[in-house]
């Protein structure tokens, strides 16, 4: 799994043989700057972005392989023992308005680098069937984290936000909510030279302006009814500095980021689900201390805590769910859940390259 962060590729090693998933081991290899960069390029319209593109999955489907055989090498697992690999591909462009989303990753070369068959492609059949392609987890936390009598919400904080609604004896819903990191990753950097604000402690130092704070959320996208997704061909650097005046400081930014991230996972657990007794937070978001206080003030009704409280592992849960996902491709079994993305009726997902 490689997402919206940009950040790196996290790579698990899977065993659905059991009810519950069990995580054998993991690895994460981070991105160089100048892929990273590369891919932060190729979100916007550009001369050559098509060649940039095919180099750029070519580089993926490289390092992806690199994790594959870390994990299989730490593992003592055999690549012949392994059914196959899920992968998710680093997503450039996400416009289901528009019927397409792109992830890249050169599925049939990891395949020929592994010698292990690759299932990658899961979003664009359920855009094509009328979805907006994700987000696509939901799906594997109603099989994993829902409970018979506790309410619960998951809360993934990547780049983008998005929530799993699980009322016991309910239907299972979801949707992205708003930002997670990636404005607050990126804003720090430019300013901090750090890639990310360890624990919040620098948006803890500033103070929340609510002008800014009003033009963020004046944004469509947050008025939207569910099933919604979004990406950074909305939420990106260039939208945020439209929304600046200039005079602000750099920490009051950063504050106001996070109250915005914040504010758009509680609004949506406050009006979409109801009841909830119990948010579970994952992802890197999960590790930002001053975003967790500041959600669970928010939320005074509602137990925020992560899924490692659960057993799941929060920094790796959605690489698990794209192994769960690739499971179900293999067997033939519908994967979306059409109440999350809006899709006509569920649908086998993905596309498979055998070794």
């Amino acid at each position: 799994m490689s997402g919206t962060s940009l950040d790196g590729v996290d790579a698990v090693l899977v065993d659905l043989q059991t009810e519950v998933p069990r995580l054998i081991t993991r690895h994460f290899i981070p991105f160089d700057t100048t892929l990273q960069n590369t891919l932060l390029a190729l979100h916007l319209p550009a001369i050559g972005e098509l060649h940039a593109a095919q180099v750029a999955g070519i580089q993926l489907a490289h390092l992806y392989a690199e994790a594959v055989l870390v994990l299989l090498q730490s593992s003592g697992v055999a690549a012949q023992q392994v059914r196959a690999i899920g992968c998710h591909g680093q997503t450039v462009r996400h416009r289901p308005e528009l019927g397409y989303t792109l992830q890249l990753g050169n599925s049939p070369l990891l395949a020929e680098l592994t010698g292990i068959c690759v299932v990658s492609d899961f979003r664009n059949r359920d855009i094509a069937a009328g979805g907006q392609g994700a987000p696509l987890v939901p799906a594997f936390h109603d099989r994993v984290l829902r409970h018979t009598h506790e309410h619960r919400v998951i809360a993934n904080i990547g780049g983008i936000s998005n929530l799993t609604n699980l009322p016991p004896g309910g239907t299972t819903t979801g949707f992205d909510c708003g930002t997670g990191n990636l404005l607050m990753d990126a804003w720090c950097a430019r300013h901090t030279g750090r890639a990310f604000d360890e624990g919040g402690a620098w948006a803890a130092s500033g103070n929340v302006l609510t002008t800014l704070l009003a033009a963020m959320l004046a944004e469509n996208f947050f008025s939207l009814e569910p099933p919604k997704s979004s990406g950074r061909d909305l939420f990106n650097m260039d939208w945020l500095e439209s929304k600046l005046g200039g005079d602000e400081t750099p920490q009051d930014v950063q504050a106001t980021l996070l109250e915005l991230t914040a504010l758009g996972i509680a609004h949506a657990v406050t009006d979409y689900c109801p009841g909830a007794t119990a948010l579970y937070l994952c992802g890197g978001g999960a590790h930002n201390t001053a975003l967790h206080l500041r959600i669970t003030a928010l939320l005074p009704h509602c137990r925020v805590s992560t899924t490692d409280d659960l057993g799941m592992n929060g920094d790796y849960l959605e690489a698990i769910a794209f192994a769960w996902l690739a499971q179900q491709t293999l067997h033939g079994n519908p994967a979306n859940l059409p109440a999350v993305t809006g899709a006509h009726g569920p649908r086998v997902l993905g596309a498979i390259y055998p070794a």
